[in-house]
């Protein structure tokens, strides 16, 4: 008898959690368990800001999927399409060659990408903190605008390249620019014509608060950290124009800079567009125990699903009940929740709901200086440090990668930075969509042709 074929997408978080739990669930013969994933590792966001910086390195951040999963089939590639009627999901590999994989079970786990808008320039100058390469790569631009800095005769250029651009005040936004402005100011030691006075940063955000998720005092707190760094903070401030040499505010200031890094929130993935399934601000609507509603055999969760909060429900009053945000430590716990009830569904048995207590909030600012808000309690200096960091070492996957970070925070202590670039992509073109792969999302309409194509391959 052939074994129930269970399908996640999405190498995430949210993706990889429910494989892990799907594997301690259900036995061999109970069910056969892939995961469509373009990567072969599962990157922890949160330490990105650290890879940009140099850190950490790459590796640190971005555990092996196959020391992490035993028994997953992994396939190398993208969903661009799931034709839940004919329960299809289509697969670009890594090669470029399209596929059909048939499913029993799906579990959509896509995750977001960078929420952009329609500024002129921004698609094509903007640079984004939302995947490992986008990370590598924006350490080399930014050491090389140090570099390009120390060589040209004219002033008015090297002001330009020691401009830097940071566009967004949440988690990631604050984080990019306390860990590359330390960046910076620790590189320019080594170059004889940069004076770490002529750096600037700027941190934008059209919010009137800066991470106003932690609270007016630790959001104050996090503001007058930056700002003593020598940071630039304005907010209610967005970005109307993007040039080669410049970036223009809504206020009519016009910044003379090469670098513009856009972290102003995420989006669901295109994926979910090609389902033509009821959303909720984008997100694909779900019931709160993560099924989505006249899809048979269809789970979402992370961030591309509108998932019940009931606990903040409680507290909500009347009305429909607000969702989950879209932060790691909701979607990890999702796809637990989701792995339990596909193996209940699997075995006959009734599902739960999902349904999670809050257990604070972290933020790294680079060197000495961290905020926490542990089960509401507001911490900050070395309390602070020491919750931020215990909390990102027990996060990671496996032990392989506690040591790394462990290792590279102790020598960035104690050794210091090397302040070199890589070359990576040096010379192609960097985009948003290039880095995050939005562009190549069928319609529904070409989804369900594809799902009943000849011509496109089979199960791989």
């Amino acid at each position: 008898m052939e074994r129930p074929r269970v399908l996640i997408v999405g190498g995430g978080f949210a993706g990889v959690q429910c494989a892990r739990g799907l594997e301690r669930e259900l036995s061999e013969s109970e069910a056969e368990i892939s995961l469509i994933t373009p990567d072969d590792y599962q990157l922890y966001l949160p330490l990105l800001p650290q890879v940009a910086s140099g850190v950490l390195a790459p590796e640190a951040v971005a555990p092996a999927l196959r020391r992490v999963l035993r028994r997953t089939r992994i396939v190398p590639g993208a969903a661009i399409g799931v034709d839940t009627s004919a329960k299809v999901c289509v697969v670009r590999l890594i090669t470029g060659e399209l596929v059909n994989q048939r499913y029993d079970w799906i579990v959509l786990t896509p995750g977001s990408v960078t929420r952009t808008f329609d500024i002129p320039g921004l698609d094509r100058r903007a640079r984004g903190m939302k995947t490992l390469a986008e990370a590598v790569w924006l350490r080399d631009h930014v050491i090389a605008q140090l570099d390009l800095a120390a060589v040209t005769h004219d002033e008015a250029e090297r002001a330009a390249r020691l401009r830097f651009v940071v566009a967004g005040g949440g988690y990631s936004g604050t984080e990019t620019v306390a860990c590359l402005q330390r960046l910076t100011s620790a590189a320019a030691s080594r170059y004889r014509r940069v004076d770490p006075r002529w750096i600037k940063w700027h941190l934008i955000d059209h919010a009137p608060k800066l991470l106003p998720e932690l609270g007016d005092r630790l959001g104050h707190k996090a503001l007058q950290i930056i700002t003593a760094r020598g940071t630039q903070v304005s907010l209610g401030v967005s970005v109307s124009a993007v040039s080669e040499g410049s970036v223009t505010l809504t206020d009519g200031r016009t910044l003379a800079s090469h670098t513009l890094i856009w972290t102003t929130g995420v989006t669901a993935s295109p994926l979910i567009d090609t389902l033509g399934a009821e959303t909720v601000h984008g997100r694909l609507a779900v019931r709160a125990d993560l099924q989505v509603p006249g899809m048979e055999g269809v789970f979402a969760l992370g961030d591309a699903a509108a998932v019940p909060d009931l606990a903040a429900a409680r507290g909500a009053g009347d009305g429909p009940p607000p969702v989950c945000p879209p932060t790691a430590q909701h979607a990890m716990r999702q796809g637990r929740r989701a792995a339990r009830n596909v193996a209940a569904v699997l075995r006959g048995r009734p599902t739960r709901p999902y349904e999670h207590r809050n257990l604070g909030l972290v933020v790294d600012l680079g060197g000495r200086d961290a905020l926490a808000r542990p089960l509401g309690v507001e911490l900050s200096g070395l309390p602070a440090r020491l919750v931020t960091r215990g909390y990102h070492v027990a996060a990671l996957r496996t032990s392989n990668a506690r040591c790394r970070t462990v290792a590279n925070w102790l020598l960035d202590a104690t050794t210091g930075n090397d302040f070199f670039r890589t070359g990576y992509l040096a010379g192609q073109p960097a985009t948003l969509s290039g880095f995050e792969g939005t562009g190549e999302y069928p319609t529904p309409e070409r989804v369900r042709e594809l799902a009943h194509d000849s011509s496109v391959a089979g199960e791989c």
